[in-house]
Parts: structure tokens; sequence; C-alpha cells
């Protein structure tokens, strides 16, 4: 089947023209102005902006945690997703203690194969490096499984010693692998927690007191040290203050490289949520919403190429979830959703409002995920040869954010009453008109499994 796309405003990484795109089955065969071709399906784009699907590289999707699961799986996730013009995912298997990597790869694939509508991928979360473990990251890399996870956080339950992290770089590295971090210092926030609760400190508020910018920017500057001590491509995930940038910055000086991604919700909110009693759960993260001067940051480090990614963490819990923890803040289950809202967020409060130019925001959002985790050009670009991941957007619509007309599977929105300009009105995922006029046009499991080369992007 050929589809061509007329007269649309393209915008890449790097370009801004205007042309046509002819797309046969799943795959973008020519650009060209006036294209004089017949198709099986013509799209008129005037007056839109035609750009890259979107690409979060950091959602949790079924995921088990504090004894429940996050609430969107990769059916409604991915659909979700869809709806606002992110095409690709990549989740986060977590290995069980005591369980081999393949016993993970396995259940998360029997989660995602057949039911996702959109085209994902995964981090494999190391919780138990070991010898055994250690034998299997190349049979992952094979698999197309290129980045582990490393906590630095969560004793006792997810977290690896500075010992196991320097193993799991060194093996990473050595099988053309990269790994990324939770960077926080998680003997230090036990700490705060359990003081708090001695205290009697059990507010949503103390989660945030319990996670100060130094746990982060600590752990952000330890991980950097060690990536780089060991040679192994590092990328830090969620990062959110100005502590840990400048942790990150300063090492750059030493010559020392390690890719930043941030997440829309630390761009956007900050810390004075938590002050609204128990309704500051909706919020609750980790690591938590910072402060105005950390939003500030954040915009500086992404046009100062500090910070290459802007994620989700989308994580999304019921509020009946939530109340798990009305008498104990460290029992309310950590995330909050937006894996629906990112690309248009991003676009209104970044280009409309001139923070970031149009090509930048497609770096933030696509390309630079796609280079820094083995997908690019397959993905994250329009290019002769690409996937059409294609999302036709009107950067004038206004619309406004609600968990009323929301598709993630969740009974609030952290972006409740937002007033956004610029809405996703036609999405191409691998050719097929995936999303037009707020209907989702494709069936379940046509989203496929992405097989991600090995790490050799410099960007």
């Amino acid at each position: 089947m050929q589809t061509l796309i007329k007269n649309g405003h393209i915008v890449t990484a790097t370009d801004d023209y205007v042309a046509d795109i002819l797309i046969n089955d799943e795959i973008i065969v020519a650009i060209g102005k006036n294209l004089n071709v017949r198709a099986d399906k013509v799209i008129d784009a005037a007056g839109k902006l035609v750009m890259p699907g979107g690409i979060d590289p950091h959602v949790h999707l079924d995921m088990p945690f504090m004894g429940t699961f996050s609430s969107d799986s990769y059916e409604t996730g991915t659909r979700a997703a869809l709806f606002g013009g992110t095409t690709s995912v990549i989740d986060f298997i977590l290995q069980k203690q005591g369980n081999s990597l393949q016993s993970a790869f396995d259940e998360w694939n029997g989660r995602a194969n057949g039911t996702a509508y959109g085209d994902y991928s995964f981090h494999m979360a190391v919780t138990d490096f070991n010898e055994s473990t250690r034998s299997e990251i190349k049979n992952m890399v094979d698999a197309g499984v290129t980045s582990f996870k490393a906590f630095m956080a969560y004793k006792g339950a997810l977290m690896l010693d500075d010992k196991q992290l320097v193993g799991l770089l060194e093996e990473v590295k050595k099988q053309g692998g990269l790994v990324n971090v939770h960077a926080t210092n998680g003997e230090m926030i036990d700490y705060l927690i359990a003081k708090h609760k001695s205290e009697g400190k059990l507010a949503p508020l103390y989660h945030y007191l319990s996670q100060p910018e130094v746990t982060e920017a600590e752990a952000s500057g330890r991980f950097t040290d060690l990536a780089n001590y060991t040679g192994c491509p590092g990328y830090i995930v969620h990062l959110t203050c100005e502590g840990a940038l400048n942790a990150v910055r300063e090492r750059t000086q030493k010559n020392q490289k390690v890719f930043v991604e941030t997440c829309i919700q630390y761009l956007l909110l900050d810390a004075s949520l938590y002050e609204q009693n128990f309704e500051g759960a909706k919020w609750v993260m980790s690591p938590p919403l910072r402060e105005k001067k950390d939003q500030e940051t954040l915009w500086a480090g992404i046009n100062q190429n500090l910070v290459q990614v802007v994620a989700t963490d989308h994580c999304p819990f019921f509020w009946e979830q939530k109340l798990m923890g009305k008498e104990d803040f460290s029992k309310i289950p950590n995330g909050h959703p937006a894996i629906e809202n990112r690309y248009e967020l991003l676009f209104s409060e970044g280009v409309t409002k001139g923070r970031i130019t149009p090509n930048k925001f497609v770096e933030v959002i696509s390309t630079n995920a796609a280079k820094i985790f083995g997908m690019f050009p397959k993905k994250g670009t329009i290019a002769v040869g690409s996937d059409a991941d294609i999302v036709i957007f009107d950067p004038n619509e206004t619309h406004t954010i609600s968990a009323k007309t929301h598709h993630m599977n969740v009974d609030y929105s952290g972006y409740e009453g937002w007033q956004v300009n610029g809405k996703v009105k036609t999405v191409l995922l691998r050719g097929q008109v995936a999303i037009d006029n707020n209907e989702c046009l494709i069936p379940k499991g046509y989203g496929q499994f992405i097989k991600r080369g090995k790490v050799k992007q410099i960007i």
C-alpha cells in the first residue's frame, strides 16, 4: 500500500521545509516537492507540522511495585501513547532477585507480544548482579536489549552496591551496550525516611523532604565517575535538579561524558504540589518534583546539550492505589501518568513559549533517544528508508488536558485543566494510520518489538 502525505511542513532534528512524503507499506521511500505519484491514500497536511513519532524511553507498563501493579498495560499504555504522538516506548524489565535475566525477558515479552498497539522495546533492570547474571549480558544484547538499568536506591529490593555496579558497567561495555541508572543515594534516603517516620511526619510532603537535592547530586556525580572509569556509555534517567545537572556539567570539564534524561513533569511541575495534604500523593514519584530554579536549569540544560532526552517515567496508579499510603508516605506507590501528554506539553511549553526551537523539540522528543538506544535511523527521523512513524500536528489548535478525555488507564491527570497550544491530529505507525480524528484505527497487537543495535551513536 502506498500513502502520500502532501504539503506538510516537515520538521526533523536538523531540517525544516515543506514537501511531500511517499510511503510504501511501512517505509518512507521518497520525499520531495509536488511528488507526482498515484497513491492508495492521500493525506493533505497543508498548514500542519509533520514530525517524527515520539520515542519515550522511560515507561513502566504492568510494573509490579509496592504490592500492586502500575495501571496501564501494554494495551492501554501504548494506545494512549499513540493518541499523544508517541509511536515507540522502551519499558523497564525488572529482574527478580535470584532469577535470570532471560526469565524476566520472557515474562515482560509475554505481556507485550500480541497486546501492544505501539512499537516497544526493553531496558533490562539488573537487580541481582552476579557471575550468572554477567554471563547473560551478551545474550540480551544479541536479542536486541542493549541497555541495562541499575538502581542506586531501594536497598534490599532493587539497589546494586558500587561493587556490583562497576561489574555491570565493565560487562556491558564489553558487550557493546549502555547502562542507565536511577541516580540517588539510597542509603541517605532510607535514613531520612526512617527519621521522618519516627517523628510522626507521614504526609506526602515528607516523601519530598526525604529525597533532598544532595541525594541526587552525589549519586549523579558518582555514577558519571564510575562510567568514565570503566569506559561504559552511561545514561542518567529522570534527572530533576540543578545540583545533579551541575555534577554532570563539572565532569564535562574533565572530558567525561554521560547522557542525561529529564522528564516532562520536572520541567513543568514543582514541589509546592506536595503541600496539598494527601492530594499531593498524585505527584509522589522518585525522584520527587523539585523547585522553580531546577526547572530553569533543566530548560537551559536542554539548550546547552547537557540534557539529551525528555521522557515521562510513566508509571500510573489509580487513586485507590495511592490511598495505600494515606497514613504513611513511604507506602504511596511512586509514579504519575504522562505517556499521552508529553509530546503536546513539551511543544506547548517549549516551542510555543520560545524556550526551545522546533528542531530541538524533535531532538529531545524522538531523535536523540533513537540514536542513544540503537534505533536510528529506522526510528527517530523522517528520511528515505526510515520507518514511517509520523505525527501530523496542528501547532495552532488549543485544548485542555483532563482525565475526562485522556486515554490512559487512570482516574486522574497530573495536568488537569492545563491549557495546551498544539494538537496531535494524525499519527502513522510504520505507514499505517494509527490515530486520526481522535480515533484509534489499528488493532490490538499491531505494535512490534524493536530489536535494537549496539551502542554506537555519539550525539
